[in-house]
């Protein structure tokens, strides 16, 4: 029998993911996630309207999936936890719903949680191997629709330093690895492909906006435009230099936000660097970090793989701390397709 305290149901359902967990406190009990990658494939990205209703017809077997595993019952549930935004909008209603009928039919507090708040406060579950940054510290996610920068100073005191004008690196990756005939997601198989690549074998511009803001389009369009103006010359180019291709891309991905997180860190004179979202799980990102990690003395957080991509333990933990705080929520909080931190 769990002690007396929170025992936190959480729903995430900002993409195409559909995810539950339970967590005690800060230990994560269960933690289920559904994907939609066999949905999506086909049109090379995700498409709103069946990620929405792929969402309506999973969140119900999930939700009981995270709360056996968990061996709990609802009735020892104390609070409910969802995804406000920001994400799809019709993605987030369906999560919304279910998670504002339940804490409705159950008498539970109710708490929205933005969806990269969650992605930081990963960081922050009870469990082996995972080690709580210390406040303040600059955090950084990293997915296929965010790219930032943020001066963390509490929970939920994040001051945004800078953002992606254009694309998220995710998305990037994506668009960039559709080009050459990747499937989708593109990112994982770029990493791959990588490994036995030569990262300086094509150089691609490098964006150099001003304060901490970065932009990945140019690189896009640089790097479209170089394959087309190969494919001339040669037909089979893409095929015959794809390791270098992809090795070459993801090296300079990575150098457009790690030369931000080294002016962002020297400017705000934080030495403890939190990284959270999808791209955290690629191997580039994590080799140039530990090399700028060692170059200017900086503790680098990576989350575990497991909550790297979008999970509803993130959503759980931020509610824990919303519930110390007595932070709630209300059944006429609106679900946010775009959600200022």
């Amino acid at each position: 029998m769990l002690l007396k305290n929170n025992i936190i149901l959480a729903i995430e359902s900002s993409c195409d993911d559909t995810a539950a967990a339970v967590l005690h406190n800060r230990k994560v009990l269960s933690n289920c996630v559904a994907n939609q990658d066999l949905i999506h494939k086909t049109y090379g990205g995700i498409v709103p309207e069946l990620a929405s209703r792929a969402h309506q017809s999973k969140i119900v077997p999930v939700v009981t999936q995270a709360l056996a595993d968990a061996n709990i019952d609802k009735k020892e549930l104390t609070a409910i936890a969802y995804t406000q935004g920001p994400g799809l909008l019709g993605s987030l209603l369906v999560g919304s719903a279910f998670a504002k009928s339940l804490a409705l039919a159950l008498d539970l507090p109710l708490l929205p949680i933005h969806h990269m708040q969650g992605h930081l406060l990963v960081h922050f579950i009870e469990e082996e191997g995972i080690k709580a940054p210390n406040f303040p510290f600059l955090g950084v996610t990293l997915s296929g629709g965010h790219t930032q920068l943020l001066h963390v100073q509490e929970y939920f005191n994040m001051q945004l330093l800078g953002t992606t004008l254009d694309d998220a690196i995710g998305e990037a990756f994506d668009k960039c690895g559709k080009r050459m005939g990747c499937s989708y997601p593109a990112g994982p198989e770029i990493d791959k492909l990588a490994q036995t690549g030569d990262p300086k074998r094509f150089s691609f511009p490098i964006s150099k906006l001003k304060a901490y803001d970065v932009s990945y389009s140019g690189l896009k369009t640089a790097f479209t435009n170089f394959l087309n103006k190969e494919e001339q010359k040669q037909s089979n180019f893409i095929q015959e230099n794809l390791n270098d291709l992809c090795a070459s891309l993801q090296y300079t991905l990575v150098q457009i936000i790690l030369t931000k997180i080294e002016k962002a860190a020297k400017d705000h004179n934080l030495n403890q660097i939190v990284i959270g979202g999808g791209v955290a799980a690629n191997s580039e990102i994590r080799r140039q970090l530990a090399s700028a990690a060692s170059e200017h003395q900086w503790e680098v957080f990576f989350p575990p793989l497991s909550y790297t991509t979008d999970n509803a333990a993130m959503i759980g933990i931020a509610a824990y701390y919303k519930l110390k705080q007595k932070n709630y929520g209300s059944l006429s909080d609106h679900s946010l397709a775009r959600l200022k931190l």
